[in-house]
Protein backbone atom coordinates (compact mmCIF):
# COMPACT_ATOMS: atom_id res chain seq x y z
CA UNK A 1 0.00 0.00 0.00
CA UNK A 2 2.70 2.48 0.93
CA UNK A 3 5.91 2.94 -0.95
CA UNK A 4 9.38 2.80 0.51
CA UNK A 5 9.82 6.20 2.16
CA UNK A 6 13.58 6.05 1.56
CA UNK A 7 12.87 6.49 -2.18
CA UNK A 8 10.56 9.48 -2.00
CA UNK A 9 11.59 12.07 -4.59
CA UNK A 10 12.05 15.76 -3.74
CA UNK A 11 9.14 16.58 -6.05
CA UNK A 12 6.79 14.20 -4.24
CA UNK A 13 7.88 15.58 -0.88
CA UNK A 14 7.30 19.15 -2.08
CA UNK A 15 3.82 18.33 -3.39
CA UNK A 16 2.94 16.53 -0.16
CA UNK A 17 4.09 19.46 1.97
CA UNK A 18 2.15 21.91 -0.21
CA UNK A 19 -1.01 19.86 0.33
CA UNK A 20 -0.25 19.66 4.05
CA UNK A 21 0.11 23.45 4.22
CA UNK A 22 -3.24 23.91 2.50
CA UNK A 23 -4.81 21.48 4.94
CA UNK A 24 -3.33 23.36 7.90
CA UNK A 25 -4.58 26.67 6.48
CA UNK A 26 -8.10 25.27 6.11
CA UNK A 27 -7.94 23.85 9.64
CA UNK A 28 -6.91 27.27 10.94
CA UNK A 29 -9.73 28.96 8.99
CA UNK A 30 -12.41 26.74 10.57
CA UNK A 31 -10.75 26.88 14.02
CA UNK A 32 -10.16 23.11 14.17
CA UNK A 33 -8.37 21.71 17.25
CA UNK A 34 -4.69 20.98 16.65
CA UNK A 35 -5.13 22.23 13.09
CA UNK A 36 -1.40 21.93 12.31
CA UNK A 37 -1.74 18.17 12.75
CA UNK A 38 -5.32 17.33 11.74
CA UNK A 39 -5.47 19.59 8.67
CA UNK A 40 -2.41 18.09 6.95
CA UNK A 41 -3.39 14.51 7.91
CA UNK A 42 -6.84 14.82 6.34
CA UNK A 43 -5.70 16.81 3.28
CA UNK A 44 -2.86 14.42 2.39
CA UNK A 45 -5.13 11.41 2.98
CA UNK A 46 -7.72 12.77 0.56
CA UNK A 47 -5.01 13.55 -2.00
CA UNK A 48 -3.70 9.99 -1.79
CA UNK A 49 -7.18 8.52 -2.17
CA UNK A 50 -7.71 10.78 -5.20
CA UNK A 51 -4.75 9.09 -6.87
CA UNK A 52 -1.97 11.57 -6.14
CA UNK A 53 1.39 10.10 -5.15
CA UNK A 54 2.36 11.42 -1.72
CA UNK A 55 5.32 10.85 0.57
CA UNK A 56 7.87 12.58 2.79
CA UNK A 57 11.64 12.19 2.49
CA UNK A 58 13.04 10.09 5.33
CA UNK A 59 15.55 12.81 6.30
CA UNK A 60 12.78 15.35 6.77
CA UNK A 61 10.78 12.79 8.72
CA UNK A 62 13.72 12.12 11.04
CA UNK A 63 14.29 15.85 11.60
CA UNK A 64 10.60 16.20 12.44
CA UNK A 65 10.75 13.39 15.00
CA UNK A 66 13.91 14.85 16.56
CA UNK A 67 12.29 18.25 17.05
CA UNK A 68 9.11 16.74 18.44
CA UNK A 69 11.17 14.73 20.93
CA UNK A 70 13.01 17.82 22.14
CA UNK A 71 9.73 19.72 22.44
CA UNK A 72 8.05 16.94 24.43
CA UNK A 73 11.08 16.52 26.69
CA UNK A 74 10.90 20.21 27.56
CA UNK A 75 7.72 19.43 29.49
CA UNK A 76 9.53 17.40 32.14
CA UNK A 77 9.90 18.80 35.65
CA UNK A 78 10.28 17.60 39.23
CA UNK A 79 6.54 16.87 39.49
CA UNK A 80 6.76 14.56 36.49
CA UNK A 81 9.58 12.61 38.13
CA UNK A 82 7.59 12.24 41.35
CA UNK A 83 4.62 10.86 39.43
CA UNK A 84 6.70 8.04 37.92
CA UNK A 85 6.53 6.07 41.16
CA UNK A 86 2.78 5.62 40.63
CA UNK A 87 2.87 4.51 36.99
CA UNK A 88 3.21 0.69 37.35
CA UNK A 89 -0.55 0.49 37.95
CA UNK A 90 -1.10 2.07 34.54
CA UNK A 91 1.15 -0.51 32.89
CA UNK A 92 -0.86 -3.39 34.36
CA UNK A 93 -4.10 -1.94 33.03
CA UNK A 94 -2.41 -1.25 29.69
CA UNK A 95 -1.49 -4.94 29.32
CA UNK A 96 -5.04 -6.03 30.19
CA UNK A 97 -6.52 -3.58 27.69
CA UNK A 98 -4.26 -4.82 24.88
CA UNK A 99 -5.21 -8.43 25.59
CA UNK A 100 -8.92 -7.55 25.57
CA UNK A 101 -8.62 -5.55 22.34
CA UNK A 102 -6.90 -8.42 20.56
CA UNK A 103 -9.46 -11.00 21.70
CA UNK A 104 -12.61 -8.98 21.00
CA UNK A 105 -11.44 -7.46 17.72
CA UNK A 106 -10.26 -10.83 16.41
CA UNK A 107 -13.68 -12.36 17.06
CA UNK A 108 -15.42 -9.40 15.46
CA UNK A 109 -13.25 -9.39 12.34
CA UNK A 110 -13.67 -13.14 11.78
CA UNK A 111 -17.41 -13.31 12.39
CA UNK A 112 -18.47 -9.91 11.12
CA UNK A 113 -16.05 -9.08 8.31
CA UNK A 114 -14.90 -12.43 6.94
CA UNK A 115 -11.22 -12.18 7.94
CA UNK A 116 -9.31 -15.41 8.25
CA UNK A 117 -8.24 -15.96 11.90
CA UNK A 118 -4.55 -15.19 11.34
CA UNK A 119 -5.21 -11.96 9.44
CA UNK A 120 -7.79 -11.00 12.07
CA UNK A 121 -5.21 -11.28 14.86
CA UNK A 122 -2.77 -9.06 12.98
CA UNK A 123 -5.40 -6.52 11.94
CA UNK A 124 -6.58 -6.31 15.57
CA UNK A 125 -3.17 -5.33 16.93
CA UNK A 126 -3.47 -1.87 18.57
CA UNK A 127 -0.14 -0.59 17.28
CA UNK A 128 3.36 -1.81 16.37
CA UNK A 129 2.46 -1.51 12.66
CA UNK A 130 5.91 -2.30 11.22
CA UNK A 131 6.12 -5.44 13.39
CA UNK A 132 2.61 -6.47 12.35
CA UNK A 133 3.23 -5.95 8.63
CA UNK A 134 6.52 -7.87 8.76
CA UNK A 135 4.73 -10.88 10.27
CA UNK A 136 1.87 -10.56 7.77
CA UNK A 137 4.22 -10.43 4.79
CA UNK A 138 6.21 -13.46 5.91
CA UNK A 139 3.15 -15.53 6.78
CA UNK A 140 1.11 -15.07 3.62
CA UNK A 141 -1.75 -13.19 5.31
CA UNK A 142 -4.05 -10.70 3.55
CA UNK A 143 -1.44 -7.94 3.70
CA UNK A 144 -3.41 -5.27 1.80
CA UNK A 145 -6.52 -5.64 3.94
CA UNK A 146 -4.52 -5.68 7.18
CA UNK A 147 -2.59 -2.58 6.12
CA UNK A 148 -5.73 -0.63 5.21
CA UNK A 149 -7.52 -1.65 8.42
CA UNK A 150 -4.53 -0.57 10.51
CA UNK A 151 -4.13 2.72 8.62
CA UNK A 152 -7.80 3.55 9.15
CA UNK A 153 -7.23 2.99 12.88
CA UNK A 154 -4.28 5.40 12.93
CA UNK A 155 -6.06 8.15 10.99
CA UNK A 156 -9.30 7.75 12.94
CA UNK A 157 -7.60 8.11 16.30
CA UNK A 158 -5.61 11.13 15.11
CA UNK A 159 -8.88 12.83 14.20
CA UNK A 160 -11.05 11.62 17.08
CA UNK A 161 -8.80 12.05 20.15
CA UNK A 162 -8.77 15.90 20.13
CA UNK A 163 -12.56 16.01 19.91
CA UNK A 164 -12.95 13.46 22.71
CA UNK A 165 -10.66 15.63 24.82
CA UNK A 166 -12.77 18.70 24.04
CA UNK A 167 -15.92 16.81 25.03
CA UNK A 168 -14.27 15.96 28.35
CA UNK A 169 -13.52 19.60 29.04
CA UNK A 170 -9.80 19.53 28.25
CA UNK A 171 -8.49 22.63 26.50
CA UNK A 172 -7.19 21.68 23.04
CA UNK A 173 -6.45 24.89 21.22
CA UNK A 174 -5.41 25.22 17.63
CA UNK A 175 -2.03 26.57 18.71
CA UNK A 176 0.39 23.68 19.23
CA UNK A 177 3.41 25.90 19.89
CA UNK A 178 4.58 25.61 23.52
CA UNK A 179 4.35 28.72 25.67
CA UNK A 180 7.26 30.17 27.62
CA UNK A 181 10.74 31.58 27.15
CA UNK A 182 12.39 30.24 24.01
CA UNK A 183 15.66 28.31 23.93
CA UNK A 184 18.58 30.02 22.26
CA UNK A 185 19.89 28.68 18.96
CA UNK A 186 23.17 27.39 20.52
CA UNK A 187 21.19 25.44 23.13
CA UNK A 188 18.94 23.98 20.43
CA UNK A 189 22.00 22.99 18.43
CA UNK A 190 23.61 21.22 21.40
CA UNK A 191 20.37 19.41 22.26
CA UNK A 192 19.93 18.32 18.64
CA UNK A 193 23.48 16.98 18.39
CA UNK A 194 23.21 15.04 21.65
CA UNK A 195 19.77 13.77 20.67
CA UNK A 196 21.09 12.36 17.41
CA UNK A 197 23.77 10.49 19.34
CA UNK A 198 21.32 9.03 21.85
CA UNK A 199 18.87 8.29 19.03
CA UNK A 200 21.57 6.30 17.23
CA UNK A 201 22.15 4.24 20.39
CA UNK A 202 18.41 3.62 20.68
CA UNK A 203 18.35 2.61 17.02
CA UNK A 204 21.05 0.01 17.62
CA UNK A 205 18.98 -1.32 20.52
CA UNK A 206 15.88 -1.55 18.30
CA UNK A 207 13.99 0.98 20.42
CA UNK A 208 10.87 2.30 18.60
CA UNK A 209 10.99 5.88 17.25
CA UNK A 210 14.66 6.22 18.30
CA UNK A 211 15.15 9.84 17.27
CA UNK A 212 11.95 11.00 18.92
CA UNK A 213 12.80 9.20 22.16
CA UNK A 214 16.43 10.30 21.93
CA UNK A 215 15.39 13.92 21.68
CA UNK A 216 12.88 13.45 24.46
CA UNK A 217 15.44 11.85 26.80
CA UNK A 218 18.15 14.47 26.23
CA UNK A 219 15.72 17.37 26.48
CA UNK A 220 14.11 15.94 29.62
CA UNK A 221 17.47 15.62 31.38
CA UNK A 222 18.41 19.13 30.33
CA UNK A 223 15.16 20.57 31.69
CA UNK A 224 15.01 18.59 34.92
CA UNK A 225 18.55 19.70 35.72
CA UNK A 226 17.71 23.24 34.49
CA UNK A 227 20.73 23.20 32.20
CA UNK A 228 18.59 23.88 29.11
CA UNK A 229 15.51 25.85 30.20
CA UNK A 230 12.95 27.11 27.72
CA UNK A 231 10.82 25.80 24.86
CA UNK A 232 11.36 25.39 21.15
CA UNK A 233 10.36 28.44 19.08
CA UNK A 234 7.15 28.25 17.05
CA UNK A 235 9.04 28.49 13.75
CA UNK A 236 10.57 25.08 14.49
CA UNK A 237 7.78 23.18 16.24
CA UNK A 238 4.89 24.20 13.98
CA UNK A 239 6.51 22.79 10.81
CA UNK A 240 7.31 19.60 12.73
CA UNK A 241 3.63 19.08 13.53
CA UNK A 242 2.73 19.84 9.93
CA UNK A 243 5.17 17.22 8.65
CA UNK A 244 3.84 14.69 11.15
CA UNK A 245 0.29 15.28 9.96
CA UNK A 246 1.39 14.85 6.36
CA UNK A 247 3.16 11.59 7.25
CA UNK A 248 -0.05 10.17 8.68
CA UNK A 249 -1.87 10.97 5.45
CA UNK A 250 0.78 9.34 3.23
CA UNK A 251 -0.32 5.91 4.49
CA UNK A 252 -3.17 6.15 1.98
CA UNK A 253 -0.97 6.95 -1.02
CA UNK A 254 -1.80 4.59 -3.87
CA UNK A 255 -4.91 3.17 -2.20
CA UNK A 256 -7.89 2.82 -4.54
CA UNK A 257 -11.41 3.41 -3.30
CA UNK A 258 -12.19 -0.27 -3.84
CA UNK A 259 -9.24 -1.31 -1.65
CA UNK A 260 -10.19 1.28 0.93
CA UNK A 261 -13.73 -0.11 1.09
CA UNK A 262 -12.35 -3.57 1.87
CA UNK A 263 -10.89 -2.38 5.15
CA UNK A 264 -12.67 0.88 6.01
CA UNK A 265 -15.60 -0.48 7.98
CA UNK A 266 -13.42 -3.06 9.71
CA UNK A 267 -10.89 -0.36 10.63
CA UNK A 268 -13.58 1.88 12.08
CA UNK A 269 -15.05 -1.05 14.01
CA UNK A 270 -11.79 -2.05 15.67
CA UNK A 271 -11.07 1.62 16.41
CA UNK A 272 -14.40 1.90 18.23
CA UNK A 273 -13.72 -1.22 20.28
CA UNK A 274 -10.17 -0.12 21.09
CA UNK A 275 -11.22 3.38 22.17
CA UNK A 276 -14.05 1.97 24.28
CA UNK A 277 -11.77 -0.46 26.11
CA UNK A 278 -9.08 2.19 26.53
CA UNK A 279 -11.67 4.51 28.09
CA UNK A 280 -12.81 1.78 30.48
CA UNK A 281 -9.23 1.16 31.57
CA UNK A 282 -8.48 4.87 31.85
CA UNK A 283 -11.20 5.46 34.47
CA UNK A 284 -9.66 3.49 37.39
CA UNK A 285 -6.13 4.56 36.44
CA UNK A 286 -7.13 8.22 36.30
CA UNK A 287 -8.81 7.97 39.71
CA UNK A 288 -5.85 6.14 41.27
CA UNK A 289 -3.23 8.52 39.87
CA UNK A 290 -5.28 11.68 40.31
CA UNK A 291 -5.01 12.52 36.62
CA UNK A 292 -7.75 13.82 34.28
CA UNK A 293 -9.50 11.01 32.39
CA UNK A 294 -8.73 12.60 29.01
CA UNK A 295 -5.01 12.65 29.84
CA UNK A 296 -4.97 8.94 30.67
CA UNK A 297 -7.02 8.19 27.56
CA UNK A 298 -4.36 9.81 25.36
CA UNK A 299 -1.76 7.59 27.02
CA UNK A 300 -3.91 4.49 26.49
CA UNK A 301 -5.27 5.33 23.01
CA UNK A 302 -3.88 2.83 20.46
CA UNK A 303 -2.90 5.45 17.91
CA UNK A 304 0.41 6.16 16.23
CA UNK A 305 3.32 6.23 18.68
CA UNK A 306 4.71 9.59 17.57
CA UNK A 307 1.26 11.10 17.04
CA UNK A 308 -0.08 10.27 20.49
CA UNK A 309 3.07 11.56 22.20
CA UNK A 310 2.79 14.82 20.25
CA UNK A 311 -0.94 15.00 21.01
CA UNK A 312 -0.25 14.51 24.70
CA UNK A 313 2.20 17.41 24.66
CA UNK A 314 -0.45 19.68 23.15
CA UNK A 315 -2.95 18.65 25.85
CA UNK A 316 -0.47 19.22 28.68
CA UNK A 317 -0.18 15.57 29.73
CA UNK A 318 2.96 14.56 31.66
CA UNK A 319 5.24 13.70 28.70
CA UNK A 320 6.92 10.72 30.29
CA UNK A 321 3.58 9.17 31.22
CA UNK A 322 2.34 9.17 27.63
CA UNK A 323 5.64 7.91 26.25
CA UNK A 324 6.00 5.19 28.89
CA UNK A 325 2.47 3.88 28.29
CA UNK A 326 2.91 3.74 24.53
CA UNK A 327 6.30 2.06 24.84
CA UNK A 328 4.70 -0.50 27.15
CA UNK A 329 1.98 -1.06 24.52
CA UNK A 330 4.64 -1.98 21.96
CA UNK A 331 6.51 -4.21 24.42
CA UNK A 332 3.35 -6.10 25.34
CA UNK A 333 2.40 -6.54 21.69
CA UNK A 334 5.88 -7.88 20.91
CA UNK A 335 5.17 -10.82 23.22
CA UNK A 336 1.39 -11.24 22.97
CA UNK A 337 1.08 -11.24 19.16
CA UNK A 338 3.57 -14.08 18.53
CA UNK A 339 1.99 -16.04 21.40
CA UNK A 340 -1.51 -15.67 19.92
CA UNK A 341 -0.29 -16.63 16.45
CA UNK A 342 1.52 -19.67 17.84
CA UNK A 343 -1.64 -20.73 19.68
CA UNK A 344 -3.60 -20.36 16.45
CA UNK A 345 -1.11 -22.56 14.58
CA UNK A 346 -1.36 -25.27 17.23
CA UNK A 347 -5.14 -25.08 17.15
CA UNK A 348 -5.18 -25.45 13.38
CA UNK A 349 -2.58 -28.23 13.50
CA UNK A 350 -0.18 -26.25 11.30
CA UNK A 351 3.56 -27.05 11.44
Amino acid sequence: MQKDISRISPQTTAVTLAIAIMGAALGWAINAPVYMLLGPAIAVTLAGLAGLSTGVDTRLRDACFLLLGIAVGAGFDADALAAMLRWPLAFVFMALIIWAILILCRIMLVRGFGFDPRSAILASAPGHLSFVMAIATEGGSDVARISITQSVRLLSLTIVVPFIALAMGIEVSGNVAPQGDQMSLPVIGILAALSVGVGYIFMRLNVPAPLLLGGMAVSAIGHVTELTPGVLPAWLILPAYLVLGGLIGTRFSGVTLARLASGLTAGLAITGVAVGLAALGAVPVGLALGMPLAHVLVAFAPGGFETMIAMGAVMGVIPGFVAACHIMRLVVLSFVLPAMLARHRRKEGAP
